[in-house]
């Protein structure tokens, strides 16, 4: 390798090839850091993911009420539906999947009446998957 020496003229410099210690820090300890830190971040997605095991396919509810707050982002969109003696938060599909089969976010808006159709969670007794939700006589299948 060529360097500047102390008074500005080229010089060539001596370089150690990798000692066992940077070996070892460049072909193992990195790609195991690299590693550890995609397990954390998978393992972060996917319990913020939960499934859907968390609600009980054998009781079906339906629901109408008033739209009173939405959310339109990933991975579900949701809605606040107020019902005769309770609110609902009532978890629907990605926003991708609900823009494709027609369910714009305009139509969610606060104040519209909506029907769903799904499931409760098991552990919070105020949510709900909806399998299906109607708006304006029109239809949406969610899953």
């Amino acid at each position: 390798m060529i360097a500047l020496n102390v008074n500005g003229q080229p010089t060539q410099v001596h370089v150690e090839p990798d000692t066992p210690r940077s070996w070892v820090l460049r072909h193992v300890v990195g790609p195991l850091v690299v590693a550890g830190v995609l397990s954390v971040a998978v393992v972060g997605v996917a319990a913020a993911h939960h499934g859907w095991s968390g609600y009980d396919a054998s009781k079906t509810l339906t629901l109408t009420g008033i739209i009173k707050e939405f959310g339109y982002e990933h991975p579900h969109g949701s809605v606040r539906l107020e019902t005769p003696g309770k609110t609902w938060i009532v978890v629907l599909a990605p926003p991708s999947r609900m823009e494709n089969r027609g369910l714009k976010r305009e139509t969610l808006a606060p104040g519209t009446t909506a029907t769903v159709v799904g499931y409760p969670n098991r552990t919070e007794p105020d949510e709900m998957r909806a399998e299906r939700i109607t708006i304006a006589g029109k239809t949406t299948e969610l899953r």
